[in-house]
């Protein structure tokens, strides 16, 4: 089986067991073998771009990075184990009816961050998670110095935290302009990967406004720096010596660096902060659709010629959205005039913008342009914007399915809809599982067998609009 890849968040408040140790491991510098004769290579052509002064941003902000330590405690389960829901062996022994051990109880445990001074009178950011569940804060200054620090707020949905220490005439961090930053541009983090603290890795901007799984607010910009747990909430420097981003999260199969990392864009951060210092919480608007990504079996679907947008898959009742007449299908293609290519953009704009502001949607509904105007909501707090039946046999669209019954719909909440028992041949290479719930296919509802039939009937593509647990998705099946 493949290793599951992962999003890690990188600063770990790991439990530091007796005895435990690391081991490194050093490669031997290869030697040329006597035998290869040597090969003359063409003279290179003169490259008159001069290489970036790492050094000189290093020396000069540097001292404007601080290293973090928190302490607390942490749950564990039978002999030790952590008692949550990322233990495979917890996972494994949950729900049986006995225990190995003494009952779950709380263990002293410590963890290191990042952070960097925004204010000479002791205001620092790092990220929601390096401080999470802290008892006991302490930062220490590249001079030495340390400070118990008091966390003013945190935000879950953006992963900032702020931070402050009785501290004056402090070096403070100029801050840049994400939106100048492009992909290719040198980069450059400072922080203490493992607790070596003030180490300095340099790489490239990869990608800008990254949508990552579980975040809906922020607009990652994606990097080949090399980041490890300990670098969580420290600074993305560009080569002007301004920081861009705090350095979050990274993307690996291991738990460790593999050559992709993320960072919050430091316009988004210093927002938050704004926020947390003036009033001690954030607010983030709140739409109330379940929107999905867009691609070209979706697009064809629904008669569009470019695979743009987001698709709204579901909208909440007495949500923004619900009030604003958004409806299920609907795609939107612009917010405020702004162009949504990605649908996680739409939820990057959104979750920046206040609640009660008004937000213009420009959406295509059954291949019509219309203009919506609605007013946000606000999100929850701390939280980022889930009788006996007829069978129809697989047949040429590759579905097994029954009507629901009484108390299936009861049970599920729903007035009907189509249970999927089995898949098989176009519905299989769509994605259909069994206990799918079709609810409409090509925008009708579907209430039984010859429902599904009529809507399906013909060749093409058509969209299955699916309750797949507690969400919703379009599925763009393609009928030969």
């Amino acid at each position: 089986m493949q290793p599951r890849k992962t999003l890690t968040a990188l600063a770990v408040a790991a439990v530091f067991a007796a005895g435990a140790s690391a081991s490194y491991y050093v490669g031997q510098p290869a030697h040329a073998s006597a035998a290869t004769p040597a090969v003359s290579a063409p003279a290179a052509a003169p490259v008159s771009a001069a290489l970036p002064d790492f050094a000189a941003i290093a020396r000069q902000y540097g001292p404007a990075v601080v290293n973090i330590t928190v302490s607390g405690t942490r749950k564990v389960g039978a002999r030790g184990m952590p008692d949550d829901d990322d233990n495979p062996l917890q996972q494994f022994f949950r729900g049986m009816p006995f225990r190995f051990g003494p009952p779950p109880s709380e263990m002293p445990a410590q963890g290191q961050g990042s952070g960097f001074i925004v204010g000479a009178d002791g205001l620092i950011l790092t990220n929601a998670h390096v401080v999470q569940g802290a008892s006991e804060v302490t930062v220490k200054l590249t001079d030495r110095r340390e400070f118990r620090a008091k966390v003013l707020g945190s935000d879950e949905a953006t992963d900032v935290a702020v931070l402050r220490i009785d501290a004056k005439d402090l070096p403070v961090i100029k801050a840049g302009d994400p939106a100048r930053t492009r992909a290719g541009d040198w980069v450059v983090a400072i922080g203490s990967p493992f607790g070596f603290e003030n180490s300095v890795s340099a790489g490239i901007v990869s990608a800008k406004g990254r949508s990552l799984p579980g975040d809906t607010y922020v607009p990652f910009i994606q990097t080949d720096v090399a980041v490890n747990p300990g670098n969580s909430g420290g600074p993305l420097f560009n080569l002007s010596g301004e920081v861009i981003g705090i350095n979050s999260q990274i993307y690996s199969r291991s738990g460790g660096y593999q050559g992709l990392s993320f960072a919050i864009p430091i316009n988004v951060a210093l927002k938050v902060k704004d926020q947390i210092v003036a009033t001690g919480r954030v607010e983030h608007a709140r739409l109330g659709v379940t929107i999905q990504e867009m691609n070209q079996a979706l697009a064809d679907s629904f008669g569009l010629k470019r695979a743009e947008g987001a698709l709204v898959s579901s909208v909440q009742p007495d949500s923004a959205a619900e009030r604003a007449g958004l409806q299920p299908g609907d795609v939107i293609v612009k917010l405020d005039g702004k162009p949504i290519g990605a649908a996680g953009e739409l939820s990057e704009m959104v979750g920046q913008a206040s609640p009660g502001d008004k937000a213009k949607l420009e959406v295509l509904r059954k291949g019509e342009t219309r203009e919506i105007l609605a007013t946000l909501g606000a999100a929850k707090s701390g939280k980022a914007e889930k009788t006996a039946a007829s069978a129809e046999g697989k047949g040429r669209l590759g579905l097994s399915v029954r009507p629901l019954t009484p108390q299936e719909r009861k049970e599920s909440k729903l007035s009907g809809g189509l249970l999927v028992e089995d898949v098989g041949g176009p519905a299989a290479r769509a994605g259909m599982q069994p206990g799918d719930v079709i609810l409409s296919a090509g925008g009708k509802p579907v209430q039984s067998v010859d429902d599904l039939r009529t809507a399906t009937a013909g060749s093409g593509n058509v969209a299955l609009l699916v309750q797949r647990g507690d969400a919703r998705v379009f599925v763009p099946l393609k009928i030969g």
